[in-house]
């Protein structure tokens, strides 16, 4: 996890705990390539502790900025956003929740 923060947005940090894990099928007619898969999301809570947000070099990631929680329904997300969105406003303590309904553009 730590690796990757560092590798996509320039930052280092420390993770403090696991969230939860979401799993879900996404159905072919979904799904960018037409081939249906399952997708599997590791959610954690993370503190920066250092580093300079930037894109990552010569990756897929276009631009990196923070933005505030309540902004980020706005915008074209993944569905593993809509699943984070969830644990972060619930935080609940055994990282489980009701079944979140994906909604906005999908996105893999």
């Amino acid at each position: 996890m730590i690796r990757e923060l560092a590798e996509e947005t320039g930052c280092d940090g420390v993770v403090e705990r696991l969230r939860g894990v979401d799993s879900r099928v996404i159905p072919a007619a979904e799904a960018q390539r037409g081939i249906e898969h399952q997708n599997v999301g590791i959610f954690y809570q993370v503190r920066v502790t250092g580093g300079a947000l930037r894109p990552e070099p010569n990756g897929e990631t276009a631009e990196s900025v923070w933005t505030a929680i309540h902004d980020v329904a706005g915008l074209r997300l993944s569905s593993l956003v809509d699943v984070g969105l969830a644990l972060a406003q619930t935080l609940p303590p055994t990282g489980h929740i009701a079944p979140v309904t994906v909604g906005g553009l999908i996105q893999h």
